[in-house]
Parts: C-alpha cells; sequence; structure tokens
C-alpha cells in the first residue's frame, strides 16, 4: 500500500482552494449547448443579404462563412435577416518632405441590423469597425496590393465583429432581446 507524500497532497489542495473562487464568477461558455445551444441555433438561423460594393461583397462572404459554421446540417430555416450598410475609406497621413504621402489608413466600419423575419422588427441594431495603416511605397502597384490585402483582413475581422456581437445578444437567452426603439 503505497501513501501519497505530504507535498503532493498539499499541492492537491492548494490547486482546489485556488479553483474554488471560479465556481462563483459567473462565467459562461459563449456556445453552451454546442449546435443544439441557443446561440448555435439562433446564429444558424440569420440570412445575410448582398452588400453593395468590393468590401460588401468580402463583408458577406466573410459573414456567411462564419454563420454556415454553426449550421453545419444546412437546416436551419431563417429567422433573422442581417442587414449591413458599410463605410469604406483610405485617408493619406504622414506627409513627407516632398508633400507625398508616406501612410494611409483604411477604415471599414458597418452598421448592421439584426431584423426578425416573421414580424420586421428590429431585435439588434449596433456598429462594428476596423482600420489598418498602410506604407505608401514607391510601387504603385505594391500600395495597391496592400490596400487591397487591407481591405480583405478588415473585411474578416470586421465581420467575426458582427458575427459576435450577435451571439452575445442571443446568449442572453434562448431568443433575442426586446426591439431596439
Amino acid at each position: 500500500m503505497s501513501r501519497t507524500p505530504p507535498s503532493r497532497r498539499l499541492a492537491l489542495l492548494g490547486l482546489v482552494l485556488a479553483t474554488l473562487p471560479l465556481a462563483g464568477c459567473g462565467l459562461q461558455p459563449m456556445y453552451a449547448g454546442a449546435s443544439r445551444g441557443a446561440v448555435a441555433a439562433g446564429l444558424a438561423g440569420i440570412t445575410v443579404p448582398p452588400i453593395e460594393g468590393k468590401a460588401g461583397w468580402l463583408v458577406r462572404n466573410a459573414l456567411t462563412d462564419r454563420l454556415a459554421a454553426t449550421n453545419r446540417n444546412g437546416d436551419a430555416a431563417p429567422r433573422y435577416r442581417l442587414d449591413v450598410r458599410l463605410d469604406d475609406r483610405l485617408e493619406g497621413f504622414g506627409l513627407l518632405s516632398d508633400d507625398t504621402i508616406g501612410r494611409e489608413r483604411r477604415i471599414l466600419r458597418a452598421r448592421y441590423q439584426l431584423v426578425d423575419l416573421a414580424s420586421g422588427e428590429i431585435v439588434y441594431d449596433a456598429t462594428a469597425g476596423a482600420d489598418a495603416g498602410i506604407d505608401v511605397v514607391s510601387s504603385e502597384f505594391a500600395t495597391i496590393a496592400a490596400e487591397n490585402t487591407a481591405l480583405e483582413n478588415l473585411s474578416r475581422e470586421v465581420a467575426q465583429r458582427i458575427v459576435t456581437g450577435i451571439a452575445l445578444q442571443l446568449r442572453q437567452g434562448a431568443t433575442p432581446p426586446p426591439p431596439v426603439r
């Protein structure tokens, strides 16, 4: 019969005591219940109509990719429509001594509304945005490529922020919060 050394018992007791405060902190998993949970079911029931422009095409693709991941079986009927309006701007700054722009800032902002298809009511209205800095170099091709890469990255980031915002609202309960007035 082997006995556990006292130092090991103390370490185990310390670990148990250290985790006790976490039990009452209210930390809850976002996607509790996996694909059958309220958040996953709510996200799976969102349809995204086309969004205007190149940035809109990129954001819509990123949104549908993230929302489709929660609807793996493809059997969720649309319950909500996600309307998105984008503001995509490219600002020059970092003026050099020869009056040329040395740096640009690409800004992508989205105003989005989650609309209940049954009632037509807006159940969630919010904004999301991101920006990126771009070095302007002597090669125009390289600068344009950097601008396009920034737009692709910003589109994915904004789409993720939109999905996260909606998921946080859906986590409040089985149904979204009351309509925004």
